[in-house]
């Protein structure tokens, strides 16, 4: 489902933990880290679409989290030709997007990233509010950076509010949590060694 424009609407989803560190999920068999976000179908309002990806890629219901904000409108990005199908070519220019703010209310153990038979993730991290922009796929970034500005006035704690992003600067790697892999163990976490692959 496209807009007259070419853009196919769309729902990003930041959740928060207690500390205000983010979800950051590990594409399936790949090297990429992002957000979780999914499309919008005909006839669904972008709160319903955000729940409905919510359990597909995170296994959580509406339950487990609380609506802190979202974006006020929306965030566009265009896909390069290369990324697209050729019968697309011509048609589809990139997504769309209302963002979500959401925190848990559930607990860790209530993600499951095998909650469908079509999984988005096979690894999961707590990571800094302000994700280093270079672990996003470059024709994204700009809309990760506008969504978490956007919303980083809502957040429910003092979070600093250094923009990391345009600096590159790191968070302390102390403040990583393990990788939490679909079978409960942990891997160590990772340091900066993302190779993102695009996702369109």
């Amino acid at each position: 489902m496209l807009d007259r424009d070419g853009f196919r609407p769309n729902v990003g989803i930041i959740l928060l933990n207690q500390k205000n560190q983010v979800f950051w999920g590990k594409r399936i068999r790949t090297h990429s880290w992002q957000f979780p976000q999914g499309g919008i179908d005909r006839g669904e309002t972008p709160e319903r679409a955000m729940i409905r990806e919510l359990h597909e890629e995170v296994g959580l219901h509406q339950e487990h989290v609380r609506i802190v904000a979202r974006t006020r409108d929306w965030l566009r990005y265009e896909v390069p030709d290369r990324y697209i199908r050729r019968d697309a070519r011509g048609h589809y220019r990139g997504q769309k997007q209302i963002w979500y703010l959401l925190q848990l209310v559930g607990n860790d153990w209530d993600l499951n990233l095998r909650a469908t038979d079509h999984p988005e993730f096979d690894a999961w991290r707590w990571n800094d509010y302000w994700v280093p922009l270079d672990a996003v796929v470059e024709f994204k970034r700009g809309v990760y950076e506008m969504a978490l500005t956007e919303l980083a006035r809502y957040l429910p704690r003092n979070e600093p509010r250094n923009r990391f992003l345009r600096q590159g600067v790191r968070p302390h790697e102390s403040s990583h949590a393990s990788v939490a892999l679909p079978d409960g163990s942990f891997d160590p976490p990772f340091k900066n060694t993302f190779e993102p692959r695009p996702q369109t």
